[in-house]
This record gives structure tokens, sequence and C-alpha cells, in this order.
């Protein structure tokens, strides 16, 4: 039997059929167009909107004062997130510092992610799932092959670092490059014997984050399970994005005066900025 795509005529008749093809897990173009923008913002202001399948990755460059908003759809996604400042690569999301710096490991409305040269990278403006980790990292081959049988990024149980990876080579960097990352949605605490608790899910569907870029910034997203996740199938759902143009932070905001430490990661990004 021939092929409908034997000859290149065929192939492009093939292929244009296609259009306005929809399903679930792709980026919507032009990114107002789609699901995912929030009601109260314009379809014109719209820069990003993608649905990442389970065991999906997206990437995207975002202006400073962009909002940028998670949405855990169905209960079960787990958000790893890479973040870079997008005018040098060199200076990037430390979780470390993160944590440290703010006396408080826990993430949460009110907190912020901070670079490792003491600049704010995002702010986190609403958060209603209040279980996130910022100890245990993104999952990879070896974790993936010991939990699911296999872990290769071009298998069925895809990792998180393989996918950060494919995601971070769109802006020229690397395996090197790949640091530690906040993974959102999958709850994980310290106990008081110091155990590691992880709150794997699933959750409520619908619960989500929104963040607003204090820098420009390069995201890179992973939505694999959780290293620690104890189940024994490879379970993760979809995870919806969308980010749209804002203004940078004001001098009065809240979250920039909350604290003196973070008042100074807002001053080190104002004096960058000061050209």
């Amino acid at each position: 039997m021939t092929s409908s795509t034997a000859d290149p005529k065929s192939a492009q008749a093939h292929a244009r059929a296609q259009g306005g093809t929809r399903v679930q897990s792709m980026p919507t173009l032009p990114p107002g167009e789609g699901p995912e923008r929030p009601a109260d913002v314009a379809p014109e202001d719209m820069v990003w909107a993608e649905t990442l399948a389970p065991g999906g990755y997206g990437a995207k460059r975002l202006a400073r004062g962009a909002r940028l908003r998670l949405t855990d759809i169905d209960g079960d996604a787990c958000a790893s997130m890479l973040v870079f400042n997008a005018e040098s690569p060199v200076e990037r999301l430390n979780v470390a510092d993160t944590v440290k710096v703010q006396w408080n490991a826990y993430l949460g409305e009110g907190r912020l992610l901070l670079s490792d040269m003491g600049r704010v990278l995002f702010s986190i403006l609403e958060d209603t799932a209040g279980a996130h980790d910022a100890f245990c990292g993104a999952s990879n081959a070896a974790s993936n092959a010991r939990l699911y049988g296999e872990g290769d990024n071009w298998g069925p149980h895809p990792n998180a670092r393989d996918r950060f990876a494919l995601g971070v080579a769109k802006f020229g960097l690397g395996r090197k490059d790949i640091h530690p990352c906040i993974n959102w949605f999958k709850g994980v605490r310290i106990g008081a014997d110091g155990e590691v608790e992880t709150s794997a899910g699933p959750f409520p569907p619908g619960r989500r984050v929104t963040l607003r870029a204090e820098m420009d910034v390069i995201v890179v997203l992973a939505n694999c399970p959780h290293v620690r996740d104890p189940r024994p199938a490879y379970r993760v759902t979809p995870l919806q994005v969308a980010a749209w143009r804002g203004p940078p932070t004001p001098p009065d905001d809240p979250i920039r005066q909350a604290t003196p430490e973070g008042l100074r990661a807002f001053l080190n990004v104002e004096d960058y900025y000061r050209r």
C-alpha cells in the first residue's frame, strides 16, 4: 500500500492538513488565544502559553516585570525549575542562598528566589499549593532507572535532568549549567529527627503559583515525577504555564519592603539596571 506521504507533494498536503489541530500539551500561538490566559490579562500582553505533558519540558526568556503562573491542572504535576539571568546566564538561581538569606527553607507567597550574585530573580506573588521543595533537586536517569526500570530521555520514563538539558540547549547552555532546582507542587519538609518528609500527592486539582520576574530571566521547566516520589508507577499530570507582561516592582512594593535581607537583594537588582 502506497503511503500518503510517499512523495513531496503528498507529504506537503498531509502536513498542511494538520493545520489547526489542537492537543492539550502544546504551545499556544499566539499566546493570547488559548485557555491559559487569565481573565484579567489582555490577549496582547500574553507572552507564553503552554501545557507541558507528563514528562515534558519548556523554556522561555521573560522580561523584567513579567508574571509567570504555573497551574497543577489535575493535582499531580511536579514543576522542576531552573532560572538564569537572561543577559548573563553565568548568574543563576542559588537555592542555598534562597533558603539561607530568608531564614526559611519553605517557599510560599511573599518569598524570593535569589541568584548566586545576591539579586532577586523572582518573587512569589501567589501560592495556593503550600507544598514545594527546595531540598531534593531533580530526578536523573539513574534515579528513574532505580524506580521505574529505566530513565532514558527518549523512553517512557524521562527524567528532569535530561529534560533540563534539552531546555538549556535552546539558549546555548549545556549540562554544566544545570544547577540545583526548585520543585513546585511537591512538598518536602525536614522532620525534627532530620528525616526528609515528602508529600507526593495526588493533591486537589487547580493549585497554582504566580511569580513576578525581577530581572530579565531564562526559565526552564521539567514536568517529571519528583525524585523522592515513593509510588512505583511513573505518576505525573499536565502542567499549565502562562506568562504575561507586567510592570517592574515599585519602591513601595510590600514584598520588596518585607525584610532587610530582601530589600538588599532588590537594591542589588536596581543597581544592576542603573545604566
